[in-house]
């Protein structure tokens, strides 16, 4: 059984940059495996309007305008790397989503597309003469439209409730769904269904010890699944000095699949402010956590000799 190393992160909904970040990742980090597990896609489309010369849309509570086609195309870079969708449409055509939320909804679904395959294309043009494996799977908060997407390119593989292997040594397992949130994304289940996921995914393995759990949601009580707990407003409950109060809001199944099946490792995203490192039992779980918005991709680099993890090392860039 030889080495490995692994580039993973996860949750840069949507920014450009980070995922740009993420390609560049593998070759600058000498890495043989990248792996992206989750929430990949943004929130929201900015409508771009054109008046006379000028370009204006809304961002971030206050007007932008745009002079040129250069500060027209900065603009959309801008809006691209925080994490959201420029789309260009006349006033009425304006008017007329902003009336109609189903047809908007359609638009976001279809310029998120968009986006994920321009995506799939950018990886396999930087990367098809690497020989660097590379999967990108889908999180809670992914439309389930972005599957086949990412599954029709090429190069990048969508692990997605499957047994990968990883270097010919190495099996990884992957899910995307999490246990319920306040936000009831597209992909959140009943801790139940969740269970019942687990097991239908990890029924495959041959070999736990050289297993990964490329699981979005990490593990319950972990100090890797820490979130601000919220009120019945979604408002933050504060603390002592007016700190949010943070509980535990990972899965218990998963926390119970690693404890009993005791994989080489876990990597696990979904809450962005929880990065770290847990051990249970033998699995190291990490959580390279998230800073999309501000265009910082936060990743790890795993090695792995045999039966065991060499190093590892949490990145931010």
């Amino acid at each position: 059984m030889g080495k490995l190393r692994i580039f993973y992160a996860t949750d840069v909904h949507g920014s450009e940059r980070c995922f740009l970040k993420f390609v560049n990742a593998g070759p600058f980090y000498k890495a043989d495996v990248l792996i992206l597990g989750g929430d990949i896609t943004g929130k929201f489309v900015i409508p771009i309007v054109q008046r006379g010369e000028t370009y204006v849309c809304e961002l971030m509570g206050s007007e932008e305008t745009a002079a040129s086609k250069e500060e027209l195309a900065g603009l959309e870079k801008r809006i691209r790397n925080m994490g959201y969708y420029p789309y260009h449409a006349s006033l009425s055509e304006l008017e007329a989503l902003r009336a109609d939320p189903q047809k908007l909804d359609g638009l976001f679904t279809k310029v998120m597309c968009e986006s994920v395959e321009r995506w799939m294309t950018v990886a396999e043009q930087r990367l098809r003469r690497t020989n660097i494996q590379c999967y990108v799977s889908p999180g809670n908060d992914d439309r389930f439209e972005i599957d086949s997407v990412i599954s029709r390119s090429n190069y990048v593989k969508n692990p997605e409730g499957e047994v990968v292997e990883l270097g010919g040594s190495y099996e990884m397992v992957t899910l995307g769904f999490t246990n319920m949130t306040p936000w009831n994304c597209p992909r959140d289940i009943p801790e139940d269904e969740l269970a019942a996921k687990v097991q239908a995914v990890t029924s495959g393995v041959r070999d736990f010890a050289n297993c990964i759990f490329n699981f979005h949601c990490p593990p319950y009580c972990s100090g890797i699944d820490l979130a601000p707990q919220l009120d019945e407003t979604l408002t933050p409950v504060l603390g002592p000095g007016a700190a949010p109060v943070m509980i535990p809001v990972g899965s218990p199944s998963i926390r119970t699949a690693v404890e009993k099946l005791q994989p080489l490792m876990g990597f696990h995203g979904h809450i962005h402010e929880s990065r770290g490192t847990y051990r249970l039992g033998r699995t190291m779980c990490i959580n390279p956590g998230s800073e999309y918005t501000e265009g910082i991709l936060r990743g790890a680099i795993v090695d792995l000799d045999g039966s065991k993890i060499d190093d590892f090392l949490l990145t931010a860039g």
